[in-house]
């Protein structure tokens, strides 16, 4: 059984936050590479190949979590802050883009929780990081960002990152939620997760906001957001000016047609 590390933490800021995570001596911390803000002296740095979990199984098991990462589009490595000092050390780790960061305590979600794939921030040593792969058909093809899922698994804390603002809701048993697939942080694993399709040609021609919705079934707990970052780079990269064929100068007669045909102000 894999011994999970009780860190404390305190988070900071508003739309643009950072976790600042306390270690006591021989505690450690994980997290993907670059969410590092700082860490103060005493704490060393260590890469491991895997799910972040350290469990006994020896390099096959260490094999196989990479090999999920991989899935999820992250790297086969992780990065653990162990505290080597005698005293209390803190570290933080800052969003990537604004939201609100969310520390979660796997313990109280039942040991597991399904997230989106680039919403895992840090956590407490012993969690895992796996792949929740959808039974559906119409998930695995038609899930945009939800597709493929993480799942975090142990029962230490773990801190995970959200656009804009955060919509936690408990769905009732049977009760259904339609969600933009994008707009999903984490859910339960009693929740059930599908696709389904607009209805209406109109809706899948014009409606824009896209040819298939996520459906939430409860009963559990979900974590929403207000703005995906596929939705915040999709609009910084259809305002930034464009040169070249095809392209619009910024600050052109042209350029400000096409903006103003666009429904940019």
């Amino acid at each position: 059984m894999t011994q999970m590390h009780e860190v404390d933490y305190e988070i900071f800021g508003d739309d643009m936050q950072y976790v600042e995570v306390e270690l006591d001596p021989g505690e450690a911390a994980i997290a993907e590479a670059g969410g590092l803000m700082f860490m103060e002296d005493g704490i060393a740095m260590e890469t491991i190949f895997g799910d972040g979990s350290k469990k006994a199984g020896g390099f096959l098991d260490a094999l196989v979590g990479a090999g999920k990462r991989l899935l999820t589009g992250e790297s086969l490595f992780m990065t653990a802050f162990m505290n080597q000092g005698s005293g209390k050390k803190k570290l933080a780790f800052a969003a990537p883009y604004p939201g609100k960061i969310m520390a979660i305590h796997l313990a109280e979600m039942g040991g597991e929780l399904i997230a989106q794939k680039d919403s895992f921030l840090a956590a407490a040593k012993g969690v895992s990081l796996g792949i929740a792969f959808q039974k559906r058909l119409g998930v695995g093809f038609f899930g945009g960002e939800g597709f493929i899922m993480q799942r975090l698994q142990g029962d230490g804390w773990c801190f995970v990152n959200a656009g804009g603002t955060i919509v936690e809701r408990t769905l009732a048993p049977g009760e259904l939620l339609r969600v933009d697939t994008g707009c999903i942080v984490a859910f339960v694993p009693s929740v059930t997760y599908d696709i389904e399709v607009v209805s209406g040609v109109k809706s899948i021609l014009f409606g824009g906001e896209g040819m298939f919705f996520a459906t939430l079934r409860g009963p559990g707990k979900i974590w929403l957001q207000s703005l995906p970052l596929s939705r915040m780079a999709q609009r910084i990269y259809a305002a930034a000016p464009q040169t070249g064929r095809g392209g619009r100068e910024e600050g052109s007669i042209l350029g400000g047609l096409g903006r103003l045909l666009d429904g940019d102000r």
